[in-house]
């Protein structure tokens, strides 16, 4: 019997109910999936999930979400180890990608898929590492509580002035997802800086985490991790901003996982000094 061929390759929206299967597939590659991710991801763009099926066995997956009307993040992009180099990655990519139509594409690629990146386009903007390691004892400084409703409007302005795009319905379920623990911290009456904490596979993970300085930002890192003293924490910090890198470092945190930042064209310029943790690498 002949192999399948990427013109067998059934490509379909993937939904909440094909989220198992891709999520298992993301814990094998390593990336430490978050628990609860999936409502606020479809949240953004319910129609920008894909998989491709052979037989109608699942062997695909690619996210394009896209976020207004100028900018696309791409994600997800999996195939199932046994089925690899047939062709089936590639099929999924180009169907999936009509998704963003015209606007700005970016992705954080790992390492050995940026040479395939820069063939389909995608630009090296920065680096972001991983770093991870046993959370230091600390207490939630007395400036920085919990969100409330009632700060959403103020954290979704200040989270689009550290983003390519605004994302008021991504931000609606990150900060109250199943698990997540959302703090902000304010100065002088206003936001100086927000950050998440969720449950993944292997480790929690921080992201985001934006502050106007390093001194808000170790403040809000101080509360994200006051109740995981001695557990392994995960922060993926971009090249962009040392002073995060420092705060990692600081903690006690090493580099154990690289991607980059790449773009197929301009993004509208946000204030990345802020950025002392990504969101998601899935999601951007």
């Amino acid at each position: 019997m002949a192999s399948p061929a990427p013109q067998d390759l059934v490509i379909t929206q993937a939904g909440l109910d094909d989220w198992p299967v891709i999520r298992g597939w993301a814990v094998h590659e390593g990336w430490n999936p978050g628990l609860a991710d999936s409502e606020a991801f479809f949240a953004q763009d319910s129609e920008g999930f894909f998989i491709g099926r052979i037989d109608g066995e699942p062997v695909s997956a690619i996210s394009v979400v896209n976020y207004g009307a100028d900018y696309s993040f791409l994600g997800w992009y999996l195939v199932r180890p046994d089925v690899r180099g047939q062709g089936f990655g590639l099929t999924t990519w180009k169907t999936a990608l009509a998704h963003a139509e015209n606007r700005t594409v970016g992705l954080d690629g790992v390492v050995d898929q940026q040479d395939n990146y820069r063939r389909s386009g995608f630009e090296l903007a920065h680096r972001t590492f991983r770093f991870s390691g046993a959370a230091p004892a600390a207490q939630a400084p007395a400036d920085v509580r919990a969100v409330r409703p009632e700060d959403l409007a103020e954290i979704t302005a200040y989270d689009s002035a550290c983003t390519p795009a605004d994302r008021p319905r991504f931000l609606a379920h990150w900060l109250t997802g199943p698990g997540h623990h959302a703090v902000v911290r304010r100065t002088g009456g206003r936001v100086t800086g927000y950050g998440v904490i969720r449950p993944g596979h292997d480790c929690p993970r921080i992201g985001p985490l934006f502050a106007d300085t390093p001194e808000d930002a170790r403040a809000l890192f101080a509360a994200l991790t006051a109740d995981a003293a001695g557990r392994e924490v995960a922060v993926d910090v971009p090249e962009t901003n040392p002073a995060g890198v420092a705060l990692a470092e600081e903690a006690g945190f090493t580099p154990s996982f690289e991607t980059a930042r790449m773009y197929t064209g301009p993004v509208r310029p946000y204030a990345q000094e802020r950025v002392f943790g990504v969101t998601t690498l899935e999601l951007g």
